[in-house]
Order: structure tokens, then sequence, then C-alpha cells
């Protein structure tokens, strides 16, 4: 069996796919931590660093609506290069090296915040 560069970026679109889907659950996840955290704990000094936090969580889930979209159209327009039996232009390639760019890069800032959040449950407790 022979894989060409479209299966492989079919193969890396569905990843990304995942990978964000994951992402959205999780960013779900701390923020429903820290509801009960700040729920648990009525401390005015606690709240600029909870609504930093809630903030940090909301621009990451903008970030998840924005570039599944963006991995959305770029699928699509795989699959009119796989439908019309052409190679991937120049355009596409940029698109799919840029997504691959701000996945790696939303990754890393994903787990250094995940970490600062931690840290700050730790401090509280």
């Amino acid at each position: 069996m022979q894989i060409n560069k479209s299966d492989q970026f079919l193969q890396e679109i569905f990843s990304w796919m995942r990978l964000i889907d994951f992402y959205k659950q999780e960013i779900s996840y701390l923020k429903t931590r820290l509801s009960e955290v700040v729920d648990q704990n009525i401390n005015n000094d606690l709240l600029p660093s909870a609504e930093y936090f809630q903030n940090l969580f909301i621009l990451k889930d903008e970030f998840n609506a924005s570039i599944s979209s963006e991995i959305k159209n770029q699928e699509l327009q795989l699959h009119e290069i796989i439908k019309n039996n052409t190679e991937a232009g120049e355009s596409f390639l940029k698109k799919q090296e840029q997504l691959r760019n701000e996945i790696e890069n939303f990754e890393k800032k994903f787990s250094t915040s995940k970490k600062e959040f931690n840290k700050f449950l730790f401090s509280i407790v």
C-alpha cells in the first residue's frame, strides 16, 4: 500500500481535530475546577488570579474555535484537491505549515498555562 501526500495531509488534519477536541475538553475541565475553587474560597485576594485564569481559558477556547474553523476549511480544500486529482498548490502547502506551527505553539503555551494554573491551585490549598 502506497501512501501519498494527500493521505498524509488528511491524517494530519484528522489528528489536529482530535487534538483540538481534547483541548476543548481539557479547558472545560480547568474552568470547572476554577469555579469550584472560587466557590470554596471566598477570598478577595483570590479574585484577580481567578479572573486572570478565567480570561486565559476564554482566550484558549476562542483560539480553539478559530483554528478548528481553519482546519475544517483546509480539509475541504484537500477534498477538492483529491476529487480533482491535482497536486496541492503553494497556498495550500503554506496554510498546512502555518496550521502545523500554530498548533505546535498552542500546545506549548497550553502546557505552560496549565502548569501555572496548577501552581496557583497549590498555593491556595
